[in-house]
C-alpha cells in the first residue's frame, strides 16, 4: 500500500506540522511526498520514511491554489495507485484536501490521530471533533481514504531506518477552472514562520488597546524568533488580520513557547493553543481564566512588562 503526503514547506524544510503527517503515514504503507515548491527537502524528508518526491515545479503552477493542487493530488494518486492521501491539518491542507474529496467524490476525514488500514479498502480512524473536546472512533469505507492528521496529537517522530529518495518532477494536467482562485505567496512574518509551525508565538489580546498596541509585540516576537498571534476580539475588532487569530475559528498552534499578553482566555481561545508545550500568560486580572492553563504567569501591565522584557532581551544581546 502506498500514502501519498502534501508536504508543506517552512522556508527551504518540512513544517512541522508535515513531518507529524509523514509520521502518521508511515503506519499505512510506503510513504511518497508531493512538494510545491523548487526543491526539496530530500535528506528531511528520507529521515522520516519517504521513498519518493514529487516536486511540482514553480513553473508550472505558481503560488497557491486550492483545487489545482488538488486535481494534481489526484492525478498522482492515480499514476501511484496510492490507497491513501494525507496532509497536515492546517488550514491550506484541510482546504486543499476538501477539494480533492470534492472532485473525486471520495470520502475525508479531518484532524485524524490514528489511522489504522483494515482489510483493504476499510480504515479505522481517531479525529478529534468539538475542537478536540472530543475523540470519534469512525470507520472510512473508501478505494482511496483521504485524511488531515490533527496537528497536536501526533508526534513528528523520524523514522528508524532511512533510505535514499527516489525525486520525479511532476507537470499536472490542469484545466483554466483549477486556477481561478490563486493566492500569491507573501514573505512570512518574524522568523520566517507561520503561525501554524512557528516554536515561539507571542498573543494579544483586548488587553493590548489597539492597532497600535502590537507594534511592542511584533518586537518581542523577531527577538524571540516567532511571530505573533491574536485572540479573537483583537480581529472582529479589526486590529489585525484573521489569520493571526488563534483558536477554534482560528489556527491551532503547536509551539514550544505561546506568549499570552492581554488574554482573558475564552474557552474558543484555549481550544487553538492547548498544544503549546509552555504557556507563559501576562494579565492584569488574577482571575483570568488563561492563568489555570498557564506555566507560568506575571500578574502586571503588558505595557509594562513587554518593554522590560524587550529591553533585557537587547541587553542580553549587547556584546
Amino acid at each position: 500500500m502506498t500514502a501519498l503526503v502534501l508536504v508543506e514547506l517552512d522556508g527551504a524544510a518540512p513544517a512541522d506540522a508535515s513531518l507529524r503527517a509523514l509520521t502518521l503515514a508511515r503506519s499505512l504503507g510506503d510513504v511518497n511526498a508531493v512538494v510545491f515548491a523548487g526543491a526539496a527537502p530530500q535528506d528531511a524528508l528520507a529521515s522520516f520514511g519517504v521513498t519518493d518526491v514529487y516536486l511540482i515545479e514553480p513553473s508550472s503552477l505558481e503560488g497557491y491554489a486550492p483545487q489545482a493542487w488538488a486535481r494534481t493530488l489526484a492525478g498522482l494518486a492515480t499514476e501511484t495507485g496510492a490507497t491513501a492521501v494525507l496532509a497536515a491539518g492546517t488550514d491550506r491542507g484541510n482546504e486543499v484536501l476538501a477539494h480533492l474529496g470534492a472532485i473525486t467524490g471520495l470520502p475525508m476525514a479531518a484532524n485524524c490521530t490514528l489511522v489504522t488500514p483494515d482489510e483493504g479498502r476499510t480504515h479505522r480512524l481517531v479525529r478529534h471533533r468539538w475542537a478536540g473536546l472530543l475523540l470519534e472512533d469512525a470507520v472510512m469505507e473508501a478505494p482511496v481514504a483521504l485524511f488531515t492528521v490533527a496537528t497536536d496529537s501526533v508526534a513528528a517522530v523520524s523514522a528508524e531506518t532511512a533510505s535514499a529518495v527516489r525525486g520525479d518532477v511532476h507537470k499536472p494536467e490542469l484545466a483554466e477552472a483549477d486556477l481561478v482562485v490563486q493566492a500569491a505567496e507573501s514573505p512570512a512574518g518574524a522568523g520566517g514562520a507561520s503561525l501554524a509551525t512557528a516554536r515561539v508565538v507571542v498573543g494579544g489580546g483586548r488587553g493590548v488597546g489597539g492597532p497600535d498596541g502590537f507594534a511592542p509585540l511584533e518586537e518581542l516576537a523577531g527577538l524571540l524568533g516567532g511571530v505573533v498571534g491574536v485572540s479573537r476580539v483583537v480581529t472582529s475588532e479589526g486590529w489585525r488580520p484573521h489569520k493571526q487569530q488563534v483558536g477554534q475559528t482560528g489556527t491551532k498552534i503547536t509551539p514550544e513557547l505561546y506568549l499570552a499578553c492581554g488574554i482573558s482566555g475564552a474557552i474558543q481561545h484555549i481550544a487553538g493553543c492547548a498544544g503549546a508545550k509552555h504557556i507563559v500568560a501576562i494579565n492584569t486580572d488574577p482571575g483570568a481564566p488563561i492563568l489555570t492553563h498557564a506555566d507560568y504567569a506575571v500578574i502586571g501591565d503588558l505595557h509594562q512588562v513587554i518593554p522590560a522584557l524587550i529591553e533585557a532581551l537587547r541587553t542580553r544581546r549587547t556584546p
